[in-house]
Order: C-alpha cells, then sequence, then structure tokens
C-alpha cells in the first residue's frame, strides 16, 4: 500500500510532453528560454527528467508554449493537427461594406491576424473599399483576378487590370475602387510590420 501511496505522490513529468510541444512548434531551446524567461539548461534538465520545476516554471512554459498548464502537466498532448486542413466556403467568414458593395472573403486564419492576413475583395461597380491609416510600416497587396480596380494611397491612384498586383505603403489613408461597369474581385494581402 506504501508503494502505491507514493507513486501517487510523485511529480508529474513533463519533460517528455514538454520537449514533443516545443518541437511541433519549431522552437529550439534558446527560442523557447527566451520567451518563458527559464534558462536552456533547465529546460534541457526537464525534457530529460533530471529536473522537477515549480509551478510558477511550468506556467511560464505553458504560456510561451500558448497551452494550457494542465495539458503540459497532464502529459496528454492534443492530437496531431491534420496535414490538409479544410474550410468549407460557406465557414469562410466575410465582412462587407454597410452600402453592401464591397465583400472581403477573410481567407487567413485567426491567429495570423495583425501579422499576416488574406483575403478575396469583391468590389460591385461604383463601389469603394476605403480604410484608415494601418500601423506605420504597415503595406497591402492587390492581386486583380477579374474586372477592374483602382488604388488610392495618399495623393496616388493607380488603375490596374487582370492580372495586375499593386503594392504600396498603408499608413495613410488608402482606398480601393471599381470605376468600371463589371464587378470586380482581388486578392488582397496585408502585411503588417
Amino acid at each position: 500500500m506504501s508503494a502505491n501511496l507514493s507513486e501517487s505522490l510523485e511529480p508529474p513529468r513533463v519533460g517528455a510532453t514538454l520537449q514533443s510541444l516545443r518541437q511541433a512548434q519549431g522552437l529550439s531551446l534558446d527560442e523557447l528560454s527566451r520567451r518563458a524567461g527559464v534558462s536552456k539548461s533547465m529546460l534541457s534538465q526537464i525534457e530529460r527528467n533530471q529536473a522537477n520545476p515549480t509551478v510558477a516554471v511550468v506556467w511560464r512554459l505553458a504560456n510561451a508554449l500558448r497551452v494550457e498548464l494542465s495539458e503540459l502537466l497532464s502529459g496528454a498532448t492534443k492530437p496531431a493537427a491534420p496535414a490538409i486542413e479544410t474550410v468549407a466556403s460557406h465557414a469562410t467568414p466575410s465582412l462587407a461594406s454597410p452600402d453592401g458593395l464591397c465583400v472581403l472573403r477573410i481567407l487567413g486564419p485567426i491567429d495570423l491576424a495583425g501579422q499576416f492576413e488574406w483575403y478575396e475583395l469583391t468590389v460591385q461597380p461604383g463601389g469603394a473599399l476605403e480604410s484608415a491609416a494601418h500601423e506605420p510600416g504597415s503595406r497591402e497587396h492587390l492581386s486583380v483576378l477579374g474586372g477592374e480596380m483602382e488604388v488610392s494611397a495618399g495623393a496616388i491612384s493607380q488603375a490596374l487590370k487582370v492580372g495586375e498586383t499593386a503594392r504600396y505603403a498603408v499608413d495613410g489613408p488608402h482606398a480601393i475602387r471599381n470605376r468600371g461597369s463589371e464587378p470586380a474581385t482581388a486578392l488582397l494581402v496585408v502585411l503588417h510590420p
């Protein structure tokens, strides 16, 4: 009976789980050390089950890996993501301008928002997607797939035909317009610094 009691009092071994999560995210020991504020040597010892981390260290590691504390302590890892993730057309979120003349389908994953975003943009004749300034250093890349569009950034405007791409700074007011008589479609990529 005492053997069972001592086994249940043994601290959880987080080494294999820590290593698995770190490698799944493509992090080196140095990178995880920097993110978590835990020394590289301590991380190495934890992964080899040569050291038992304090709750505070496990909490910092869970935060750095963006996982629940319980996931790291339980030793259970989430199933691996599928090799190909598919999002059905009806499940792709979209935003429409108040007048309904512009529709942005959000193609990028939500976890990249604010860093790297991409959209399918459809602008009806006479429609305009007008935007306020983004943070300094932000850029947009607009590739016209159908119809014609006009991009304005600051005081400069440029007409675009099918197959053309415009790359421009968006740290000031900017707009994308359809001055033609047919709907226009494009891919819009936004890069944030």
